[in-house]
């Protein structure tokens, strides 16, 4: 099996390749730049092969994908700056990633006739109430330009293709990029006192972990709508926070502690700052795994456990 992967600068095709990599799968990583432009950690998608990509060239993308010949592909790259994605000036530049790139890789696997993956967002909601989102869930209401776009990416896919995969993720963090964990160790580390959101609501998902269930699902024909994040319990971004700074200090870490660093839950409208407007429900229901034989991922503390190892803070 050939699989292509786009997006491998960031986090998630980052993780996707090197899983591929593990498997004996054939990998080829993707993306805008000359030559991968990841993490270079030394591992496997650092000498995998790479093909550049500009995903808003329809010709480019239908040129490469089909000399390339791959059996799938997953869909990885997109824009992902949130508040970015509403200035102005930028808007155009987003929708042609995350709609006009997706359709053109959709374009290309229906002419191929092989399955695509595409990651989406819970953003395609508007995040109201406290029921969790069901993959096949209809009631669609982006509230930023972000959310808009990664929504009118799926229907791309759906409009083009019946061999798809669209898996929803939320809160994610990975090892290669920026990411919330980073940055409120790094806030840690120059504040005595942090506000954090305590009133959006979901779980975090480590790209180490997802990158090992997409790997399963892409090897089958159960297509459709999945919700993919860590197990263990829906929580705010401020109870993810002192969970991150208790395992910090665990690991040795005493710069962490309640004693040097003062955690206050705050609310959205008191936190402020945010061009683009925030969901406050994420809960994303991920009963379908189970149900279609995929394997859940592990709790969302034990893979906090385990990137914070990784990362060596």
């Amino acid at each position: 099996m050939k699989v292509l992967v786009t997006g491998v600068a960031g986090q998630l095709g980052h993780d996707v390749m090197n899983e591929l990599a593990k498997r004996g799968i054939d990998g080829i990583g993707s993306d805008i730049a000359d030559t991968y432009s990841g993490a270079d950690d030394g591992s496997a998608v650092t000498t995998m092969p790479y093909l550049p990509i500009d995903l808003t060239d329809a010709e480019a993308v239908e040129a490469r994908i089909i000399f390339e010949q791959p059996d799938a592909v997953i869909h990885c790259a997109a824009w992902t700056a949130v508040d970015a994605a509403e200035e102005e000036e930028n808007q155009y530049k987003v929708r042609g990633i995350n709609f006009g790139g997706t359709k053109n890789i959709a374009k290309v696997c229906s002419q191929l006739n092989i399955p695509m993956m595409y990651i989406s967002t819970d953003y395609v909601f508007d995040g109201q109430g406290t029921k969790p989102w069901e993959p096949d869930c209809n009631d669609f209401k982006p509230l930023n330009v972000y959310g808009s776009t990664k929504l009118a990416g799926e229907q791309a896919v759906i409009n083009n293709l019946d061999k798809y995969f669209i898996v929803r993720i939320a809160w994610v963090f990975g090892t290669n990029g920026n990411n919330f964990i980073k940055t409120i160790l790094n806030a840690g580390k120059s504040h005595n006192q942090l506000k954090v959101v305590n009133d959006q609501i979901g779980t975090p998902t480590y790209t180490y972990d997802l990158a090992r269930l997409l790997v399963d699902m892409i090897q089958t024909d159960k297509y459709g709508y999945y919700h993919v994040t860590n197990e263990g319990g829906y929580i705010s971004w401020y109870d993810f926070t002192k969970e991150i700074f208790r395992q910090a200090v665990e690991l040795g870490h005493p710069e962490y502690g309640e004693d040097c660093v003062t955690v206050l839950p705050v609310t959205t409208e008191e936190y402020g700052v945010s061009k683009a407007a925030r969901p406050f429900n994420s809960r994303l229901d991920k009963s379908k795994l189970p149900a279609n034989g995929f394997e859940p991922l592990p709790t969302w503390q034990d893979a906090l456990k385990r990137y914070l190892q990784e990362i060596e803070i």
